[in-house]
């Protein structure tokens, strides 16, 4: 197979092409199949009509064998329907995979109820949100996926060895694309609004028991016993029908004392057992797949319990909630509740699982999330085969990079650049004008330096770097609930940085335009004066700006601060941008040029 036919997009075209096939040949057999069944239903219909009154054996046929067919083709229609649910969950999957690539991000969750103004880096770096990185990211097949991968996000890890764990894990399902799909698949099919892995759990870990108490088995014995003897005492004539009637008693006392328990525990886990079942799915995928990587070897090994595997335990739990939802047909749950005490039944049957298997739920599910949240990282490595792993430091700061992009900017207008900073106590002053690229820059590091902290790859030919925490000041906004200008609002985020670094932590900082809310005198001496004191306290980092008196600072302070700049040409009164870093302290402006374009007199 060449090249081109390993590209991420041929092969989710291809995908797209292989499902819709698929999909157009069971929707065709679901119309078939409903229309056979109509004929079916007419059929048995007529031939009871005619055979009625004339031969009671072939009525008796004709009765059982169209019954028989149409009960075949309503369990056919069924599996059939589960199948296109499939193949549409499968196509989504594939068709949203080819929107990305295009940067089209409409309708995809942006993970907006992770938004947070006051983190030290994700508003600033566009984390979560419209237009996002998670947004790019997130291919979680189960909310608790989607929630460990925006704690990934927003905590990343800052532990080396671990994060080489991660980048083997990510590096082998980025190798396992149609698994990724399937698992993601299985996932998107068990969303259940009415279904929270979270209330699931607390309900394997409640100790609370309702019927599995020793007077309920005996009762589960002797009403079945006692209920058919009466019937058959009836139908000799040595009882009459009073008989039965005062049997129901005891179904009616030992069934509705519980009934309010049951009931609640009948709103927990009712009518989830396709839920259930498609979380059993994902689970077999994990124990079915041969993996290598140490990280994914631990985790499949936790899905046991007691002996058994997680997909044979979900599986079991599934059998029983089918059972309970027996009770949803009145006459059938009637029937069974008054010899078999059905709903007394089930729920000491759904005691017993949870005494047995419910304290390792929360261990199994965590398992189930982390695969899910790598699965993730490794489709965002699959879209971008140019992405490469980093490489951690585990001693001096360094942060270093050859033709590093940001994730978010489309291909076609992504400029690459170098990153160089080693050691602590050193700052790079970028300055430039309007528009040159100051800022895309500074969130180009910020948010590359955060996806290397998950353990995925990054947009750049090389990238290396110690795993750090960052705090940025890119676009800190006003807070009206609180009252908090723009101003006081950069300057606590300042004062935390200053804090963090006086308390002895190292911190990689990225400030943009610090102190916009004062006057030109006052912005200078501020910045200045703060950027002696990062520098002082050992920070490392990058301030963006346009005031290039800042970067004179270099001549007191050679070995630490770094000048580099954006620049402009202007030809013909046009501006020409070509985004590049260089050395230095930029030269050109472009505000005036900007202001006559708009139409505005200088």
């Amino acid at each position: 197979m060449n090249k081109e036919k390993n590209t991420p997009r041929l092969f989710f075209e291809d995908q797209i092409k292989q499902v819709t096939k698929e999909l157009s040949v069971t929707s065709r057999q679901i119309r078939n199949i409903s229309i056979f069944r109509i004929i079916i239903f007419f059929i048995t219909v007529i031939g009871i009509y005619i055979f009625s009154g004339i031969h009671l054996y072939a009525l008796i046929a004709t009765g059982i064998l169209g019954f028989s067919v149409f009960v075949y083709l309503v369990i056919r229609h069924a599996k059939l329907y589960k199948e296109k649910k499939w193949f549409e969950a499968l196509k989504a999957i594939n068709e949203t995979e080819l929107a990305l690539l295009k940067g089209k991000t409409t309708g995809i969750p942006g993970g907006e109820e992770y938004v947070d103004n006051r983190h030290p880096f994700t508003s600033d770096l566009d984390i979560f949100g419209e237009g996002s990185l998670f947004q790019r990211i997130n291919r979680s097949a189960t909310v608790a996926g989607q929630n460990l991968l925006a704690i990934k996000l927003s905590n990343p890890d800052r532990n080396a060895k671990e994060l080489i764990r991660r980048q083997k894990a990510i590096n082998e399902l980025k190798n396992k694309p149609v698994w990724r799909q399937q698992f993601q698949a299985h996932g998107k099919l068990a969303n259940d609004d009415n279904f929270t892995v979270e209330n699931f759990l607390n309900w394997a870990e409640d100790t609370t028991v309702i019927c599995n108490k020793l007077f309920y088995k005996f009762m589960l014995i002797i009403t079945p016993v006692l209920g058919f003897g009466v019937i058959l005492l009836i139908s000799t004539g040595y009882l009459g029908f009073g008989a039965f009637l005062l049997f129901l008693i005891l179904p009616f006392l030992v069934v509705g004392g519980k009934i309010s328990m049951i009931n609640k525990l009948h709103q927990q886990l009712g009518k989830k057992t396709e839920t259930l079942r498609k979380f059993g799915d994902m689970f077999r995928m994990i124990e079915s797949e041969q993996f290598t990587s140490e990280l994914l070897v631990e985790n499949k090994n936790m899905t046991a319990s007691e002996g058994k595997s997680a997909h044979a335990v979900i599986e079991n739990l599934s059998r029983i909630t089918a059972s309970f939802d027996y009770r949803l047909n009145i006459l059938v749950g009637f029937f069974l509740n008054i010899f078999f005490l059905w709903d007394i039944r089930q729920c000491i049957r759904l005691e017993k699982w949870k005494k047995k298997y419910g304290h390792q739920m929360k261990i199994t599910f965590n398992v189930l999330s982390q695969f899910d949240e790598l699965a993730s990282l490794a489709g965002f490595a699959f879209s971008h085969p140019d992405a490469v792993f980093p490489v951690f430091s585990e001693n001096d700061f360094i942060l270093e990079a050859e033709d590093a992009r940001h994730p978010l900017i489309n291909k076609e207008k992504n400029v690459g650049n170098g990153i160089d900073i080693h050691g602590w106590g050193k700052f790079q002053v970028v300055t430039g004008a309007n528009m040159a690229g100051k800022s895309t820059y500074l969130r180009m590091v910020g948010v590359n330096m955060i996806l290397a902290m998950t353990g995925a790859p990054v947009l750049a030919k090389t990238f290396k770097m110690l795993p750090v925490e960052v705090h940025t000041g890119i676009k800190t906004s006003d807070s009206l609930q609180d009252g908090e200008s723009y101003f006081f609002a950069e300057l606590k985020r300042l004062k935390e940085i200053i804090t963090r670094l006086e308390n002895g932590e190292q911190v990689f900082v990225l400030l943009d335009e610090i102190l916009r809310g004062t006057n030109s005198v006052d912005k200078h001496r501020g910045s200045e004066g703060l950027l002696r004191q990062l520098v002082h306290l050992g920070a490392s980092g990058m301030i963006a700006t346009h005031d290039i008196a800042l970067g004179e600072l270099q001549k007191v302070f050679p070995e630490q601060i770094i000048n580099k700049c954006f620049e402009v040409d202007i030809k013909n009164d046009e501006l020409l941008f070509d985004y590049k870093i260089r050395d230095g302290i930029s030269k050109n402006t472009n505000a005036t040029v900007l202001m006559k374009k708009m139409g505005i007199t200088v």
